[in-house]
């Protein structure tokens, strides 16, 4: 007599989405229980070959929305011959290129023919990356203009990319980057899929969903925290400008949060306070975009290995940086707008993690923290720390006051007032 049937293998969630198995079994590994919003309306149309644009916020999910889109194509077609460039993704930052190449690399790990991912940025030698593509690579992860290098040094051709991937297309289409994007966009074949991401929907981005994509699926997923998905702790504490770095001491132990990002406006604040913080015990260093590619990876290892418990950071590293274990985030310095706010918060409470995120909030911020209050559709309750209450009061304001977006006068005010000069003259 035979035993009792087995139990049935229970069904991932991401089968649901007409995923392989291989890439079902790596979402399990990596922790992956539940599609998020992003993969759920963006999976099954790039699939089928759809273009896409999609608008989704920090910590949504939308890097493996689509590298699961990108390397299924892979896993579900034999691959003879020499091993070409069929899929491009392109990303503003070195630090986006590392984060999205690990995520791929990760995601590939159990597929039965193995895919070739380049990362390639500059900032560093271009010879090591030279070297890695060698022998050709399947996938290439790539900054606009390291990318248009290595092809100017023939160690990397084009012309048969069949997906093209633009995660953060609103600061790829900055002016720093606009003009190196069309250059790469010309030495692609005509032919190809379009995935495009984006946290924004500026006029720009609009015009090149419109002159790129046929027919695109459009995504749009807000920034509210997924369903049963812990919310982030807001708090907005009232300090004087002077006092803000003993405020920071004083909640650092308060809490025992075992990283802490925060976020400052300059690169000399980022240097100067993480000194203060170092001279106090504390184990802190600053990270800015005049670091060397080598000291970045390094700030971030000590931080991740819990060398570092604090990293003072520019909004360099406002998007596209994942700190696993990220417990809380402060603004010491606020953002200039509400859209940074939203990705400086964003930083913690990613994959399903609690997070707190606190703002300082001296006098002559409060209009423009208000602000960001109205733009998000959120108040946070003002708090006080004991024997750091604020004495300051708020400066009357300026017409020509500037350094915070939503208090300088637009170009549209300024031609208004000259034209309106040139009438009464």
């Amino acid at each position: 007599m035979s035993g009792p049937r087995p139990a049935p293998a229970p069904v991932s969630a991401f089968a649901t989405l007409g995923l392989t198995r291989s890439l079902q079994r790596a979402c399990a590994e990596l922790g992956f229980v539940e599609p998020t919003a992003v993969q759920v309306q963006a999976i099954p149309p790039a699939l089928d070959g759809r273009d896409l644009i999609a608008r989704a916020p920090t910590g949504s999910g939308k890097t493996a929305a689509y590298g699961l889109a990108l390397l299924h194509r892979f896993d579900i077609t034999p691959r003879t011959g020499r091993r070409v460039t069929r899929a491009l993704l392109l990303v503003p930052t070195r630090e986006l290129a590392v984060q999205a190449g690990q995520t791929l690399r990760s995601l590939a790990r159990h597929m039965a023919e193995p895919v070739k991912v380049a990362v390639v940025f500059g900032g560093v030698s271009v010879n090591p990356q030279m070297m890695g593509l060698r022998g050709g690579a399947e996938v290439v992860v790539a900054t606009p203009g390291r990318l248009l290098d290595l092809v100017e040094r023939h160690a990397l051709q084009l012309d048969a990319v069949q997906l093209l991937v633009l995660d953060e297309a609103d600061r790829l289409l900055d002016d720093g980057f606009a003009d190196e994007l069309e250059r790469v966009l010309a030495l692609l074949p005509p032919e190809r899929q379009h995935l495009l991401y984006s946290a924004t929907f500026p006029p720009s981005v609009q015009a090149l969903a419109a002159r790129l994509l046929q027919e695109p699926v459009r995504v749009e997923v807000d920034a509210a925290p997924e369903a049963g998905g812990p919310a982030i702790e807001q708090h907005a504490v009232e300090v004087d400008t002077g006092q803000r770095t003993a405020l920071l001491r004083r909640l650092l132990a308060l809490h025992d949060w075992p990283r802490v990002l925060v976020f400052v406006a300059t690169r000399h604040a980022s240097e100067h306070v993480a000194d203060k913080l170092q001279r106090a015990g504390i184990a802190a260093a600053a990270f800015h975009g005049e670091l060397s590619q080598g000291a970045r990876t390094r700030v971030l290892g000590d931080l991740h290995s819990g060398r570092l418990r604090v990293v003072l950071a520019t909004d360099m590293a406002a998007r596209g940086l994942h700190i696993p274990g990220l417990a809380a985030v402060v603004n010491y310095d606020l953002p200039r707008s509400p859209a940074d706010y939203t990705h400086r918060i964003g930083r913690t409470a990613r994959a399903g993690a609690a997070g707190v995120a606190y703002s300082f909030v001296p006098a002559a911020g409060e209009a423009h923290f208000r602000l960001i209050e109205k733009r998000q559709g959120q108040r946070v309750a003002r708090e006080r720390v004991e024997g750091l209450e604020p004495r300051e009061s708020a400066p009357p304001p300026s017409p020509a006051e500037g350094g915070i977006k939503g208090r300088r006068k637009s170009r549209k005010d300024k031609l208004r007032e000259a034209a309106a000069a040139a009438a009464a003259g």
